[in-house]
């Protein structure tokens, strides 16, 4: 390769290196000594593919590193095949690189002149073996049994301590005039190292008596950015805990197995806060304190009616003995007097309207083996069937008043 020509320009005096020349021609000459490298074949997962309209890119990632990928749409077309995020394929081809230019920012990138699905070691499709066996050991609907509180006075909260899920959390709250108590569990939410902090974090609200429901949030990206809510021990708590769990990892399009065991799986965490609290707490109390108003006035205004109508019921007796009381009294004054003015006459009436009047005397009635039966607020009872209503009965005797029930 022939060595570059320096500019006829002042360089760096107290440098040893050689120089200075055109970016543009090291750039060319860095792209000629990349694409010398060996062409291999790699095996990594897919993520972040995306396809333009001459190339299709995505990166080539396992634990060890990653590379950035990209190959012409018109050899990948004639593949027929769909590549998603986290499936594991082959890949051949070598590196090139793009110098860019005054208005365009350069690029390095594995080409890829080959490609085929790695099989059964493809991600997804173990993801997908993983949600059928949870489905079918029944843990996705062991949630969705649980009850969750209209209006919970403690909420459990799971996420990044610096994300913005944490602010729209907060900001789904506020908007239902929630003023409860938060407990937060702050845990990294990203990469699959992070699955078993959650996992404690989410162990530790479900410990904690005072928590009624669990919120686990996190922003969007990409499946790889959410993989460690795909992990069998973390979903596998989640079907288990005593607690109902609002899930909202991601955004709209995203799917994680933590999204299927939940009791709620929503969009996003502002919806996930909302669905904690279903009711507009602000709303609801405005709504209480009218119908409040409301009923002060007529429930006082019942009592004092019901406390007139007892007072009466509990007199009824007593006026009714008082009152026949002052009819005899009535009845023998004048019966005296008649006695005055015809002293035969009188004295044989009398003789006769005494008899009669001992005769109706309520308490000679009661003397001769008869009762006067009154509920227990002493209210007269006429008949049979409202005795049987009544149950707890009194009997006055001439001699005292016994209590009775109604069998």
């Amino acid at each position: 390769m022939a060595e570059p020509q320096p500019l006829l320009i002042t360089e760096i005096p107290e440098s040893e290196l050689p120089g200075p020349y055109s970016v543009g021609v090291y750039a060319a000459q860095l792209k000629a000594r990349l694409q010398q490298f060996a062409k291999v074949q790699l095996t990594g997962e897919v993520w972040s593919f995306r396809a333009a309209r001459a190339r299709v890119y995505f990166e080539l990632r396992d634990e060890r590193g990653a590379l950035p990928c990209s190959m012409w749409r018109n050899e990948f077309d004639a593949l027929s095949i769909s590549l998603v995020d986290g499936m594991r394929v082959v890949i051949g081809g070598g590196c090139d690189y793009y110098p860019g230019s005054a208005s365009a920012s350069p690029s390095f990138s594995f080409a890829v002149s080959e490609l085929r699905i790695a099989g059964e070691g493809d991600l997804l499709v173990q993801l997908e073996r993983l949600r059928k066996q949870l489905d079918a050991e029944g843990l996705f609907a062991l949630q969705k049994q649980l009850k969750r509180p209209l209006i919970p006075k403690t909420i459990g909260v799971v996420t990044g301590e610096r994300g913005k899920a944490r602010d729209d959390v907060l900001a789904g709250l506020r908007r239902r005039g929630w003023a409860g108590r938060i407990v937060w569990a702050f845990a990294p939410v990203q990469d699959r190292h992070a699955a078993p902090q959650i996992r404690a974090a989410l162990t530790a609200l479900s410990g904690t008596p005072e928590v009624e429901v669990v919120i686990v949030a996190r922003g969007g990206g990409s499946l790889a950015d959410l993989f460690a809510f795909c992990d069998e021990p973390l979903c596998r708590t989640v079907a288990l805990l005593r607690v109902p769990v609002i899930c909202a990892v991601g955004h709209h399009t995203d799917r994680t197995l933590i999204d299927d065991v939940a009791a709620v799986a929503c969009s996003t965490p502002t919806h996930a806060a909302e669905a904690a609290v279903p009711i507009d707490c602000s709303t609801a109390r405005a709504e209480l304190t009218s119908v409040a108003r409301r009923l002060s006035g007529h429930g006082r205004r019942a009592i004092l009616e019901r406390a007139k109508t007892l007072a009466h019921l509990s007199r009824a007796p007593t006026d009714v003995i008082a009152r026949h009381r002052r009819r005899l009294h009535q009845l023998l004054r004048e019966l005296r007097a008649s006695a005055r003015r015809a002293p035969v006459r009188g004295h044989e009436l009398a003789n006769q309207n005494v008899r009669l009047l001992a005769a109706h005397d309520p308490d000679r009635t009661l003397a001769r083996g008869y009762a006067l039966v009154s509920d227990t607020e002493d209210s007269a009872l006429s008949s049979a069937d409202a005795a049987r209503a009544a149950q707890d009965v009194r009997l006055r005797f001439h001699d005292g008043v016994v209590n009775a029930r109604i069998r």
